[in-house]
């Protein structure tokens, strides 16, 4: 379009006169696109030509691109308006290297306008289209989440009830299937936890019941019969006994409850050596008592961190029952070795073994192999596993290899602090 106004202009611009008739001759010699209007002026905007109408020869052209064609400038512009694309272009004409006018073209294109119209109108309906199926969309998932999730808050107060075996059935693949399978997790937990702590109460409770119904049969048996001083004694010295076991059981459950309370502790730097060395000089009494003999080989000693006084325990224990189930006349090892970062005291003795069914119990609550020969020995079932929670509260682990008849081996894993590493 340019480029034809720019032809039309060159050719008026050679007329000798500027008239309408001249104009029309111009025009004649091209085609011009039907509906279009072509308007003529001279240089001060006076209409000379326009394809509209004679009637507006001898006004004023104001139109904006006539300005500023007549100010020396090519002018085009495209707009679209009621399904309809106009586009206008305006160019200065010149004579002799003087401007003398201006050449405007005004055409419309209602075709190209009513496709563009077709492509507004197709993207609106694509366009509600797509909103309506992101409002149902979102609504379906709006009530699918809130079922979901009722389903978790439901979850909720069943456990709250008390009943820990409940699992929700979530569905899906998203961040409420994570939230569902964390919940099931937990409930699986306090499940564990709750079966542990039930099964704790009965233990605890059946173990005392032991010493205190023979207490109340020794203290009836004292009154409803008549007995002789010595009788008497005896009595009261298995009721004291059964006092003492009653007070043993007592301060070992204290026990267990402060380390399985305690978070954190103030820990120290500890070589295994001196402790064992200590625990073996105060039981070697017992041990003589049993014809037990002792033996240490401390391959490789090693610092490790930890409290003192839980290490002591922690040995005390382990070395006691290797004492207390031994073979008269047996032997107990006490060894101390480093495998890579790890320090490992091993504690064997040459007693009957454990049963191999009787091992992943072993460190149980109340948990006896022999429960008369544990009573009678003064035990509780509660040494072994206050040794597990203070080594695992350290960082530590714990294991037992046993062969019946040939005795058994427990060994203590803990991560070894080197100073000069720390430093």
């Amino acid at each position: 379009m340019v480029e034809q106004c720019l032809a039309v202009a060159s050719d008026i611009s050679q007329m000798q006169v500027l008239n309408p008739t001249t104009v029309e001759n111009v025009l004649a010699e091209y085609e011009m696109p039907e509906k279009s209007r072509i308007i003529v002026t001279n240089a001060s905007s006076l209409v000379i030509f326009d394809s509209m109408g004679q009637n507006s020869a001898g006004s004023y052209a104001l139109l904006p691109e006539i300005l500023q064609a007549l100010g020396g400038n090519k002018v085009f512009s495209c707009n679209y308006f009621d399904r309809t694309i106009v586009s206008r272009c305006a160019v200065p004409i010149y004579s002799y290297g003087a401007l003398t006018g201006c050449f405007y073209m005004m055409e419309p294109d209602p075709e190209q306008g009513f496709l563009i119209f077709s492509l507004e109108r197709n993207i609106l309906f694509i366009s509600v289209i797509f909103e309506l199926a992101v409002i149902l969309y979102s609504m379906f998932f709006s009530k699918r989440f809130n079922v979901r999730l009722r389903r978790i808050r439901n979850s909720m107060r069943i456990i709250r009830g008390g009943d820990y075996s409940h699992k929700v059935n979530v569905g899906g693949k998203d961040e409420l299937t994570l939230l569902g399978d964390e919940f099931n997790s937990l409930t699986e937990r306090l499940n564990a936890s709750e079966s542990k702590r039930r099964q704790f109460v009965s233990d605890a409770s059946h173990e005392l019941k032991t010493p205190l119904a023979s207490i109340k049969l020794l203290s009836d048996s004292i009154l409803q019969n008549d007995m002789d001083t010595e009788t008497i004694k005896e009595f009261v010295g298995d009721i004291g006994n059964e006092a003492d076991r009653l007070n043993r059981m007592s301060s070992k459950l204290l026990s267990l409850t402060k380390i399985e309370s305690q978070v954190d502790d103030e820990k120290e730097i500890v070589s295994i050596g001196p402790t064992v060395n200590r625990v073996i000089r105060m039981l070697s009494t017992i041990a003589e008592e049993n014809r037990i003999t002792i033996s240490r080989d401390f391959i490789q000693d090693c610092p490790i961190l930890i409290l003192e006084d839980d290490l002591y325990q922690i040995t005390f224990n382990l070395v006691e029952n290797g004492i207390k189930y031994n073979r008269p006349g047996g032997t107990l090892t006490v060894t101390l070795n480093r495998d890579e970062d790890m320090a490992v005291l091993e504690v064997a003795d040459t007693g009957v073994g454990i049963p191999a069914d009787a091992i992943s119990h072993l460190f149980e609550r109340f948990y006896r192999v022999d429960k008369a020969r544990s009573r009678k020995s003064g035990g509780s079932g509660l040494g072994l596993a206050i040794v597990r929670n203070m080594v695992e509260r350290h960082g530590g682990s714990i294991e037992v290899r046993s062969e019946m008849g040939f005795g058994s081996v427990f060994t203590v894993r803990f991560p070894v602090f080197d100073t000069e590493e720390a430093l």
